[in-house]
């Protein structure tokens, strides 16, 4: 967040990005999305060391059909039924790939299912709040990020994760805090490459590429890394959710080349 604060306002302050000056009506315009991005953070952080990894990706798929219907209700979006069968697809092949994994932990399956929300609701709502007529992407990056500073503090503290923090032994160690630096500047470039995409496509096609990524890392550690486990319904499963965003891109991809007709754009 703070990464975010400096590189935005270095940024307008040379006149390299734009992005309104803050008022009153900053904190009405931004709302829901500051108690979004806390409950998202909130709730994949307990979800992760609750669940197994398998179970934790089949779950956090929900996050797909969510977008699609909250941006059917609040941003009034329609899709045709072969967006919405490839997106039931990448769902279908998540279920599979962890079926030998369907452990039960009640606590941990609504904190995932939560997530899933605030991430939808998360990635629906800066779809809306980005309006250039609005706050901008750069308004949105940086006035959330201004917002959340301090409740997460108060969070860290409370949880006794800030203490923990200043007492970490390797804040004298070069490499340590060259590389802390780095990932917060990475930090910055996932949000800003997040907001990009859903500001050109669409919240749903953000969360589908998410997703896409995910399967193309299970099939790179196929091969690097020596720690999958083969197994027929997983392989299966996976090559189904990759068939589903594969399917998705294609259809998005021919959706946004087909010509503009005259009436249209009327």
């Amino acid at each position: 967040m703070a990464a975010t604060i400096v590189i935005l306002y270095v940024s307008k302050l040379n006149k390299i990005v734009h992005f309104p000056d803050f008022d009153r009506s900053i904190p009405v315009k931004l709302f829901p999305l500051p108690l979004i991005y806390v409950g998202n953070h909130i709730s994949g952080l307990s979800s992760t060391s609750k669940l197994s990894l398998p179970m934790f990706t089949v779950l956090r798929k929900f996050t797909i059909p969510l977008t699609l219907l909250l941006e059917i209700i609040i941003l009034g979006k329609r899709y045709p039924l072969s967006i919405i069968v490839s997106v039931f697809a990448i769902i279908l092949g998540a279920f599979i790939a962890a079926g030998s994994d369907l452990s039960f932990n009640l606590e941990g399956y609504i904190f995932v299912l939560l997530n899933d929300i605030f991430t939808a609701a998360n990635g629906v709502y800066t779809k809306q709040k980005i309006d250039p007529k609005e706050l901008g992407k750069y308004g949105v990056l940086f006035y959330n990020a201004c917002f959340m500073v301090v409740p997460a503090v108060i969070i860290s503290l409370s949880t006794g994760d800030f203490h923990q923090a200043t007492h970490f032994q390797l804040w004298t160690n070069f490499l340590f805090v060259f590389q802390f630096i780095l990932s917060c500047l990475l930090g910055f470039l996932l949000m800003y490459s997040t907001v990009l995409c859903s500001h050109y496509n669409s919240a749903l096609t953000t969360t589908v590429v998410g997703a896409i990524k995910n399967i193309s890392i299970a099939y790179i550690g196929m091969l690097i890394g020596g720690d999958y486990i083969f197994s027929i319904l997983n392989f299966i499963g996976l090559n189904i959710c990759m068939a589903g965003g594969l399917r998705y891109s294609f259809l998005t991809l021919r959706g946004n080349s087909k010509p503009t007709q005259h009436g249209d754009e009327e």
